[in-house]
């Protein structure tokens, strides 16, 4: 049966969220500071009552707070003596597991560079569809040879072995430029000044540890990201992985009362800049799909507009924070998120945006049969918990009580692409008693063509390997008749290879899996 979540209040009538409804994705929107974290903390609260873990990033540090009771204030009770709420309030707070890519205000969020896949991967460096191309054909050598890619230097060592090995690579994966490769690294080194390193490697995040309940109540997740939004492209990536790893690895559950999992996309226009169109058209499927799976997603932004239109057109339940409009694009984004809600006559949506006050919000939620409740003007409740950021001394407290404390502290280095190339360029130096001339990862040379003692076979010999003399100014010598037909064979070869190379798109959606094996 249908839970009803209170989340907020116009005149008498209490706005509820069904939770057998809460899948169908939601939008919470308004200019900063009209009281948007605070409307995540008392909707993430009221999943966490009825059992459903939550997924949030914390991009102020203000929804911290949800880890310790609330307490009474004059400005809190006038709250509660305004709305007509049962007195004295309830304080109370939520099971929390606290959560940081570098592992300072929580236990370390991890994955491998393998599961983000070769697009994803892209996207946090900013690569452009050439230098894309080039990558993903190092991941598909790197899966071809049985290199795991693990951690940043894996996928470094195998740029290096792959961008000095090209030629060698050419015949069967087609054109592998140089300056392609230049500039993944050159981006890899700016990632990994910025500490984007930490974020790569094992033990990867398990996604059965997101899914937690305490004494009834759902664990809220929540991913520290006050300094994670420093780097804005990672911080959308990681939030996009995470969905794709909700999507393939849950299995279908249909409709049921209440979601396995709601989770919360702040910043959420951070997703949509600049989005190349192969994963916008994933992330328009995970929405669309993910709902099938009884997961809920909240987009949490300040203008609706920040949204794709398609991704917009799923989000059924809505709670929109006032809006500024002092400029003729501003009026423009507030018409616009007007239309987005069913009508009510008694309430001019377009004007009412722009008068609404700190907490106050215009609400539509699903009915029972999946139809938008006409928009209502209402306060949002207060929360049970705290308004505001934890002390460092309680989120370290909160840490080591977390569900999943010391799980994820220790970093694994297992063998993997650097280790196996680095002792593959020492058994070669073994081998042949000295530094060897190639890099780790080199294909292995073909043997040496046996010494011929003259006669045809040797005359013929001469004819298809002889250069052909050297330039008027000393210039490099005319190819041989084998190397011009090894070369247009390449050609040929690489340009099919290359139109046939494709590596899933956001990782483990299409199938690349895990390496953890």
């Amino acid at each position: 049966m249908s839970n009803p979540l209170a989340i907020a209040k116009s005149g008498t009538t209490e706005l509820n969220l069904l939770s057998q409804m809460a899948n169908r994705h939601g939008l919470v929107a308004g200019a900063t500071g009209t009281g948007k974290t605070v409307t995540l903390e008392v909707m993430a609260e009221a999943f966490s009552n009825i059992g459903v873990p939550v997924f949030a990033a914390d991009v102020k540090g203000d929804l911290s707070g949800i880890a310790a009771a609330g307490k009474s204030s004059t400005k809190f009770d006038a709250r509660v003596q305004q709305l007509g709420l049962a007195q004295p309030w309830g304080f109370a707070a939520c099971p929390v597991s606290f959560w940081d890519v570098f592992g300072e205000q929580g236990s370390p969020l991890r994955a491998t560079v393998s599961e983000l896949g070769p697009l994803l991967f892209a996207r946090i460096l900013n690569l452009n569809d050439t230098q894309t191309a080039v990558l993903t054909l190092v991941f598909k050598i790197a899966d071809d040879q049985g290199m795991l890619l693990l951690d940043l230097k894996d996928l470094k060592a195998m740029l290096n072995a792959v961008g000095q090995n090209a030629k060698s690579y050419q015949t069967e994966y087609g054109n592998i430029s140089a300056a392609s490769i230049g500039a993944v690294q050159r981006g890899l080194v700016a990632l990994e000044s910025q500490g984007g390193d930490k974020f790569f490697g094992e033990p990867a995040l398990n996604i059965d540890d997101l899914l937690q309940t305490v004494d009834g109540k759902g664990v809220v997740n929540i991913l520290a990201a006050d300094k994670l939004m420093q780097s804005p492209q990672l911080y959308a990536t990681l939030l996009l992985w995470l969905l794709s790893e909700l999507y393939e690895k849950l299995p279908e559950a249909g409709d049921l009362d209440k979601p396995k999992l709601v989770f919360f996309f702040d910043e959420a226009h951070l997703l949509f800049n600049d989005l190349p169109s192969q994963l916008a058209q994933k992330i328009e499927q995970v929405v669309r799909l993910i709902r099938s799976k009884a997961v809920g997603i909240y987009f949490v932004t300040q203008n609706p507009a920040d949204i794709s239109p398609v991704v917009l057109s799923q989000l059924g339940n809505r709670v929109q924070h006032a809006l500024r409009a002092f400029t003729p694009q501003e009026q423009k984004a507030v018409k616009v998120a007007a239309q987005t809600f069913r009508a009510n006559p008694a309430i001019n949506v377009e004007e009412a945006i722009g008068q609404l006050a700190v907490g106050e919000a215009l609400v539509s939620f699903l009915d029972e049969t999946g139809t938008p409740t006409i928009v209502q003007r209402a306060f949002v409740l207060p929360p049970h918990a705290r308004i505001g950021p934890v002390t460092p001394e309680e989120r370290k407290a909160a840490i080591a009580a977390s569900v999943v404390a010391g799980v994820y502290d220790t970093p694994i280095d297992r063998e993997s692409a650097y280790e196996r190339l680095n002792n593959r360029a020492a058994e070669s130096s073994t081998a042949a008693g000295a530094p060897a001339a190639g890099t780790p990862g080199a294909p292995a040379t073909t043997q040496a063509a046996p010494e011929t003692s003259g006669g045809w076979f040797s005359s013929v010999t001469h004819v298809l390997t002889d250069k052909g003399p050297t330039g008027p100014r000393g210039g490099r010598p005319a190819d041989s008749i084998l190397e011009t037909m090894a070369k247009s064979a390449a050609r040929a070869a690489g340009s099919q290879a290359g139109r046939q190379i494709l590596r899933g798109v956001l990782g483990s959606i299409l199938g690349s899996g895990s390496t953890r094996r």
